[in-house]
């Protein structure tokens, strides 16, 4: 039996052992790294027939943290991501291929009222049972969007050419689930 087949079934995200990180180009030399701390998640697999599976998330965006209270203060501006009128971020999935242990995530993005249609692809890390009987399984997930794509286009110019922030940001997801 392939280990798709102990995939099967609605697991819900863990978020104390889930990491949902993302970077961003600063200044030009650099990258910004940051994560979410608050955030729902739930995802129904079906192994023996992984385009029936489906996928949803929910990110408080008020969550954001980058290690520094200004720039945090600064992406939940208007600016930003507008925390107060757009308090969530949310991923819909709208289709799920599988190849071998890899599994091609496309869904509707949605950030500040803004939706579209992204692909993330995730390796399966495992399942396994913990010692209290619980079945957890893994995944480590990445993708690229484009911040302008999501209405996000504040910026400044540099003295010595370039922009503050760049456009691609990088979005990292280590993902524990349990099966429920």
């Amino acid at each position: 039996m392939s280990e798709l087949a102990n995939t099967t079934g609605t697991w819900v995200i863990d978020p104390s052992h889930t990491n949902i990180g993302f970077s961003a180009r600063h200044a030009m030399v650099a990258k910004v790294r940051g994560t979410f701390t608050n955030f729902t998640g739930t995802f129904v697999l079906d192994g023996e027939d992984p385009s029936k599976s489906s996928a949803e998330l929910t990110i408080m965006t008020e969550s954001i943290t980058t290690r520094s209270d200004d720039r945090d203060a600064h992406l939940k501006s208007a600016d930003f991501l507008d925390v107060e009128s757009f308090p969530t971020l949310t991923f819909t999935s709208t289709s799920v291929t599988a190849n071998g242990e890899t599994f091609d995530v496309t869904g509707d993005m949605t950030v500040r009222g803004t939706s579209k249609s992204i692909p993330v692809t995730f390796e399966l890390m495992g399942v396994s049972t913990d010692p209290w009987g619980g079945i957890r399984i893994g995944f480590e997930g990445s993708t690229e969007i484009s911040r302008k794509d999501f209405g996000l286009t504040w910026n400044t110019a540099l003295e010595t050419g370039g922009v503050l922030v760049g456009d691609t940001v990088k979005i990292e997801l280590d993902v524990e689930a349990v099966k429920s």
